[in-house]
């Protein structure tokens, strides 16, 4: 039993660290966002003042290297916005797991 509960506190810990990894991913994600579509603006509206067709400017400019550089940088933060939140699920499912585990042991340690 004092295994599981050294297991419970370890997850404890896995879990405040991951969720201030989450909280750092989140904010990245965010900045990230902010830069890609404050550029893509600055770019959608040069390409308009040299009379790029409405129809076509988000793809020109979306196309663009710096833009596209971008939106890469955006996408990976928010993967790993994502997959740091996924981890987050995965041990606190780890942790209920642990608590039954230990729930058991105590019952049937109690009814003998």
């Amino acid at each position: 039993m004092q295994d599981l509960v050294a297991s419970v506190y370890e997850v404890l810990d896995v879990l405040d660290e991951l969720v201030k990894q989450y909280e750092a991913s989140g904010c990245q994600l965010a900045e990230n966002e902010a830069e890609y579509r404050k550029k893509l603006r600055i770019e959608q509206l040069t390409e308009r003042q040299r009379g790029t067709p409405v129809s076509i400017i988000g793809d020109v400019c979306r196309g663009k290297t710096h833009i596209a550089d971008l939106k890469l940088k955006r996408d990976s933060a928010e993967a790993i916005y994502k997959a740091t939140g996924e981890a987050i699920n995965v041990n606190k499912l780890r942790l209920r797991t642990l608590n039954e585990m230990i729930a058991r042991e105590y019952q049937a340690s109690y009814q003998q």
